[in-house]
């Protein structure tokens, strides 16, 4: 059973939307939520400043880059995305192991530059939105848990803190890598939402009984009538009940 605080810890509000909606959210959630996720959808349009918008605002900041590129690209974005004040930064476990240690070494740099804890990295295995059958439009035939366990391996293997997966495959990522990886699970809603575009979802009690560390929820909580209801709705769930066995869950 998580504390009421842990609770509010364990959870990332995904703001994918303009920067008006995005701080009036924040707004409205600051000194509730601790977490918001900045995607593509934000950050391309208004660059590294809505970072600090938030973060001034006394939230914590998940940058959702999902950086995939060669290793160089790759290390000089890391170090870019990191000097914005992300608290955590995507990548990409398909770029490979060399990419993956130039990210890292991407954030060192901009924690010395800064003089401020580093910025933690997560790597992408499989997409939520993805299943069996678009792996094998894309030529991966093996299975799902099987390329998420590979990727995930790699890649913190190479110096990410930890994966991206869904929360279908967490129960298996925190057997493979161990307490102290960082895992983060989009793909969640709470019972009775719709599951719009994700394929592989979870509720929020289950995701964090099969090992999460942080879940990634966006529309249930941002298109609700009343955000700070929803949010504080599953802060509740997660605080007043008794996760499910890991070992129950499904995985693939």
């Amino acid at each position: 059973m998580l504390t009421e605080r842990e609770a509010r810890d364990a959870i990332i509000i995904a703001l994918d939307c303009d920067r008006e909606t995005a701080l009036g959210l924040a707004n409205r959630l600051a000194g509730r939520a601790t977490w918001v996720k900045v995607g593509m959808t934000l950050f391309y349009r208004y660059g590294p400043s809505i970072v600090d918008d938030l973060r001034v605002r006394g939230l914590r900041v998940f940058l959702d880059l999902k950086l995939h590129d060669i290793p160089f690209q790759v290390r000089g974005a890391a170090f870019s995305a990191s000097l914005s004040g992300a608290d955590i930064l995507s990548i990409h476990g398909l770029g490979g192991a060399a990419m993956v240690a130039e990210a890292r070494a991407g954030v060192e740099e901009a924690a010395a530059e800064r003089g401020e804890a580093r910025t933690r990295l997560v790597a992408i295995s499989v997409l939520t939105s993805m299943d069996a059958d678009a792996l094998a439009s894309i030529g991966i035939d093996a299975p799902m848990a099987d390329e998420v366990a590979r990727l995930s391996s790699l890649s913190v293997r190479a110096g990410s803190d930890g994966v991206v997966c869904s929360p279908k495959e967490t129960a298996q990522m925190r057997a493979l890598l161990g307490p102290e990886a960082l895992i983060v699970c989009p793909g969640v809603r709470p019972a009775g939402s719709d599951v719009g575009d994700q394929r592989r979802v979870s509720t929020p009690a289950a995701a964090i009984g099969a090992g999460a560390s942080k879940l990634v929820i966006g529309r249930p909580i941002t298109h609700a009538s009343d955000p700070v209801a929803a949010f504080e709705g599953i802060v509740a769930e997660l605080a007043a009940q008794l996760p499910p066995n890991p070992a129950e869950m499904q995985v693939g």
